[in-house]
């Protein structure tokens, strides 16, 4: 009986987990750049339960676990919408953020702006980095080409410093959409990218996939809430027929 109640209540906090996680990507559907999460269940395996007072086996089980989430780095759908500082990307590659904390971060959020000295930023985020530094440009006229290329009155500025992660990859994520990779590293020498000025890329959630995930989780949840009732209500019939004998 107390392996039920284990079993039962185990499904139940795994399955809270999992909620957790399709409830953050829903909720981060509509965030520019954002890269849904999957949590990733992991199993004790032949863990050994011991009869009291004895070294002899009464049977094994396996724990179940989420200790992290795999983030799913495939490309989001684009959104137009003509402003010169929105800039998305086509391909796998990431802009460089030089966070005001003095780390540099990556993302896929062009939603961007000028900060009070003239400087490219991402709202509260850091200052955009091209190849010599944080991009100065004094003025809302400005030109992105495909290849990153920064002009302002035809003259070029400066060039995005762009960083590839393989879209299998393993990144941690730092709010919404900020990542960092110790496997990020140089763009390869032939890989094809475009940078889309007067377009956003959103995230890669899908509606329908993640609300049938939900219903399911939520499913098994409830069937183990209802389990555990049970065991519970088994429990206390034995501790009364117990007392009474």
């Amino acid at each position: 009986m107390n392996r039920g109640f284990y079993f039962a209540a185990n499904g139940m906090i795994l399955n809270q987990r999992k909620l957790d996680c399709i409830g953050n990507n829903l909720a981060n559907a509509s965030t520019a750049g954002y890269k849904r999460d999957t949590p990733l269940v992991g199993r004790f395996d032949e863990q050994m339960i011991l009869v009291k007072h004895r070294e002899e086996l009464s049977g094994q089980y396996s724990q179940l676990y989420i200790d992290t989430s795999y983030t799913d780095l495939e490309q989001g759908f684009l959104e137009y919408t003509e402003s010169p500082f929105d800039v998305a990307i086509n391909g796998d590659v990431y802009f460089n953020i030089q966070g005001y904390n003095g780390e540099v971060m990556l993302t896929r959020n062009g939603n961007w702006e000028l900060d009070d000295e003239g400087y490219l930023c991402l709202n509260n985020s850091g200052r955009i980095l091209g190849e010599n530094g944080e991009i100065y440009l004094g003025t809302k006229d400005f030109v992105i080409d495909v290849d990153g290329v920064i002009t302002v009155d035809g003259q070029p500025v400066d060039r995005l410093r762009l960083s590839y992660i393989d879209p299998d990859g393993d990144v941690t994520k730092f709010g919404a959409n900020m990542f960092t990779s110790v496997q990020a590293g140089a763009v390869p020498e032939g890989l094809r990218f475009d940078i889309i000025q007067g377009a956003l890329e959103r995230s890669n959630i899908d509606w329908n996939y993640e609300l049938n995930m939900l219903m399911n989780t939520n499913r098994l949840y409830e069937a183990n809430s209802t389990i555990l009732k049970l065991c519970d209500s088994i429990n206390q019939g034995s501790n009364s027929l117990c007392k009474k004998v």
